[in-house]
């Protein structure tokens, strides 16, 4: 997917209530999952031992962690946009997540983003993404989000 090119925080309004973008595809790896699981102490087995998840998981697999897929956003959403003249941009939290649909190991998702609200901030602006992780050859989202993000000029 080619990315969408936005000229300034101030063209940012322009997209206010509409889809922006959509990220390429991201194969997530068991490799991956398993250095999540090291770093955040998470080793629950329906994430780590695929031979215990394909007897007892109901999803015969092992699955990626909710909070991995949600730390994705980041990525997805580079992959997705840019923004020019932002001197620098934080990640200031999320509303409403929900962890919809498994993210089996080897699975490939991209994130799907809609600018629903963008306020003024001093020294910039604060967006609410309306975020869809979508996993590839599957209906049904994996995780929605409100996800709110500072750019600074």
């Amino acid at each position: 997917m080619p990315i969408t090119h936005i000229k300034s925080i101030a063209n940012l309004r322009d997209y206010v209530g509409r889809d922006v973008a959509v990220s390429d595809w991201l194969e997530v790896l068991q490799e991956r999952i398993n250095l999540f699981a090291e770093a955040t102490e998470d080793r629950q087995w329906i994430h780590t031992d695929p031979e215990r998840a394909a007897r007892e998981s109901p999803f015969k697999e092992t699955i990626a962690h909710g909070f991995l897929t949600l730390s994705l956003l980041s990525e997805l959403g580079k992959r997705a946009m840019s923004v020019d003249g932002v001197r620098m941009g934080i990640n200031y939290g999320l509303d409403r997540v929900r962890f919809v649909g498994p993210v089996p190991a080897g699975s490939r998702i991209r994130g799907r983003f809609t600018l629903m609200v963008l306020e003024e901030i001093k020294g910039g602006v604060q967006a609410t993404w309306g975020v869809t992780v979508e996993r590839d050859g599957v209906e049904r989202p994996c995780c929605v989000a409100e996800w709110l993000v500072r750019y600074y000029e």
